[in-house]
């Protein structure tokens, strides 16, 4: 049990991430972090949401909607700017990533995020229903906080 001074830790997906260096996911998820952040949680991050960020950058590289500036500025912002702490992964980490694509889940960013919050006893913030399901199918430490990526 948690005591009253203790702070949530969170690790935020990649979709949490990307908000701030300025790559639109959604209006639901960008409130979904506003209202996380005004209640004070302690927010983390992984160098491999970063580099999942930058897949995605490249992609809208490609269609014309990056924008530069705003990209660099958050990017600032998340590793030097102070309200995001980052996780620091370790060989256990990486171990139970690979156990869990040999369970079935090969999304292997996903499996080191959630390896990352179990180990470090965190919440880790996403939306996705996939994620969601394998860990209830093989009944794993449920470390997810689901939030919807769309109005119900």
């Amino acid at each position: 049990m948690k005591s009253s001074t203790e702070t949530t830790k969170v690790l935020f997906d990649t979709s949490y991430i990307l908000p701030t260096l300025g790559i639109s996911v959604g209006a639901t998820i960008e409130k979904n972090i506003n209202t996380l952040t005004q209640i004070g949680i302690e927010v983390y991050y992984s160098r491999l949401s970063i580099l999942e960020s930058l897949w995605v950058a490249a992609r809208t590289i490609k269609d014309g909607t990056f924008d530069p500036e705003r990209f660099k500025l958050g990017l600032r912002s998340i590793i030097d700017g102070g309200r995001y702490k980052r996780v620091e992964e370790d060989s256990q980490i990486f171990t139970e990533a690979l156990k869990l694509y040999s369970l079935g889940h090969k999304d292997m960013i996903d499996n080191i995020l959630y390896a990352s919050a179990d180990r470090f006893n965190m919440q880790l913030l996403t939306s996705d229903r996939e994620l969601e399901k394998f860990v209830l199918e093989k009944r794993l430490k449920n470390v997810l906080s689901i939030m919807p990526d769309e109005p119900p």
